[in-house]
Order: C-alpha cells, then sequence, then structure tokens
C-alpha cells in the first residue's frame, strides 16, 4: 500500500486531489487507470512509492540555477516517455532507485536548503507529482523557501499542472517533437505534439516568463529543447509556437548536448552528432524571434 502522507486530511484541497489521481492513476496523460496504492504499475513502471534515484547539489544544470550551492536536485526513477534515445535510461527506463515516503522527501528538500543550495530541481517528476506536492507542502510548513522547480520531459496533463499551480515556482519542460509521427517513433508519444503545447500554456499561464534576481532564476518558464540530427525535433517549428502562442521573450535553452546512446546507436536517423552549424542555426532562429537564450 502508498503510504499516504502525514496527516492527509490536513494537507491542502489540490494535494488530497492529486492523490486521488493516483488511483485510479490519471496523473498524467498516459492514464493508465492502475491503482498504484495496490501496488499495479503503468507505463512509468512505479507504483507505491517514488522512486529516487540520487539527491544532491548538482552544478550542471543551468548556470540561471546554479548560482554557488547548486541547484538541489530530487533525481526520480521512471518515466512516462520511452525515448529510445534516453541519455538517463538507467534511471528512466531501468527505474534504478530506491523506494521514498513523503516524509523522507520532504527530508531530502530540508536537507537540500541546508547544504546552500539556489533550489530545489524536482527531476522527472510527472509520475509521481502527488508525493510530491504534498511533500513540498509539508517541507513549506518547516521552513523551506527555495524556489521549486518542475523540470519535466514536457509530456505533462493540463489538469495535473492546475492542481500543481502554487506549489511549483520555476516550470523546465522540454519541448521534444513538433511531429505526432516522429514523437510516436522516438518516444511512444504521437500526441505529443499536442498534449505537451497545452501543458506549455499551463505552465506559462501559472508563472510567467522567466525572472532573474541576482544571476538566479526565482521564478517563470524556461524551455529546454534538445537539437536532434536530421532535423527530427522540428526545431523552428518549436520557435514559432513559443513567438507566438506564448510570449516573444520566452525562455528557451537550445541544448547541444545530444549524442546516439541507449538505443540510438542502432538507429539510422539517430546514430550521429546534429552538425554544429545545425544547432547555431536554431539558435540564431529564436534570437531572431525574439526568444531569450539562456545557457
Amino acid at each position: 500500500m502508498t503510504p499516504l502522507p502525514p496527516n492527509i486530511e490536513t494537507l491542502s484541497r489540490p494535494v488530497r486531489e492529486l492523490w486521488k489521481r493516483m488511483n485510479p492513476c490519471v496523473l498524467c496523460p498516459r492514464e493508465c487507470n492502475i491503482y498504484r496504492s495496490k501496488g499495479e504499475t503503468g507505463f512509468c513502471g512505479v507504483a507505491d512509492n517514488p522512486l529516487v534515484s540520487s539527491v544532491g547539489p548538482h552544478f550542471g544544470e543551468e548556470s540561471v540555477l546554479v548560482g554557488r550551492g547548486g541547484s538541489g536536485t530530487i533525481f526520480f526513477a521512471g518515466c512516462n516517455l520511452a525515448c529510445i534515445f534516453c541519455q538517463n535510461s538507467e534511471i528512466s527506463h531501468h527505474r534504478c532507485g530506491q523506494p521514498e515516503t513523503v516524509n523522507q522527501l520532504v527530508k531530502f528538500m530540508l536537507d537540500l536548503v541546508s547544504y546552500g543550495c539556489s533550489n530545489i530541481n524536482l527531476v522527472t517528476p510527472t509520475h509521481v507529482a502527488a508525493p510530491a506536492a504534498a511533500a513540498i507542502e509539508l517541507a513549506r510548513k518547516e521552513g523551506l523557501d527555495l524556489p521549486i522547480v518542475y523540470n519535466s520531459g514536457g509530456y505533462d496533463s493540463v489538469e495535473t499542472l492546475k492542481l500543481l499551480e502554487g506549489f511549483i515556482d520555476i516550470y523546465m519542460p522540454d519541448m521534444k517533437y513538433s511531429d505526432g509521427k516522429i514523437a510516436g517513433q522516438l518516444s511512444n508519444a504521437d500526441d505529443y505534439p499536442r498534449i505537451n503545447r497545452d501543458a506549455i500554456k499551463q505552465m506559462h499561464r501559472q508563472v510567467g516568463n522567466l525572472e532573474i534576481k541576482n544571476g538566479l532564476v526565482t521564478k517563470g518558464l524556461l524551455i529546454r529543447h534538445l537539437v536532434l540530427p536530421n532535423e527530427l525535433a522540428g526545431s523552428f517549428e518549436i520557435i514559432d509556437f513559443l513567438a507566438q502562442e506564448i510570449s516573444a521573450k520566452t525562455a528557451i535553452n537550445v541544448m547541444a548536448q545530444y549524442h546516439p546512446c541507449y538505443k540510438a546507436p542502432s538507429n539510422r536517423l539517430l546514430n550521429r552528432r546534429p552538425e554544429p552549424e545545425k544547432i547555431e542555426s536554431v539558435r540564431k532562429y529564436a534570437a531572431q524571434k525574439g526568444l531569450r537564450l539562456i545557457p
């Protein structure tokens, strides 16, 4: 059985509603409708407790998240996408992590505060949004005052996001694809572009454009976009969407980190890095559209 948050009846309505969305589970767009409290697992492979792979200060994130103390990351194992080029496949697909209770998540968050981290960075939180929100609420009652980062693959349910309003200060989702057929082939999510765009609209409605104070993000939306080889990501279409339907001042990190891993080396479309000039052309196009480039 999933251990309920302590005194769940005293927690806020959004936390209680998020918890209900796990049984049957409709937390994410997969809507697997399984009963996670009974130990059942859906697409994400995570049932009773969140699986945590690692916790600690991380200095490899965007500079505006890192600061002097690093971004305080909690890496959740499991994922609601099935990217065949996943660069964290041991965590996301093989679910390498330890089951943790809500109370333990609270302790992790408070420990990260004591380490001097700049924020609490929830990595791949989509499928564990309910216990994550419960932990945030309880940790804030114990003095947590750092910004909370929701660092997701961008395949998020609008209904779940609505319940997270007020819990999240910084949304940092991926925008992976603009073409559903490619999203289906590479991540088993042919509805990704539609779901992703609706989620981005909701995230921006909640937190607005990125706000930076003393070199660190305090609030707002930061898009991550990984440039793929053979223009598979549809980068220019994504930039057009952001400029036209979100904000001409949307912050975006155009990422050049792609390299063939997991199942990508055997895929002829993914078995090489994108050309540097292609990546630069995406960055230039984003700048031309007025987007705010974040390194």
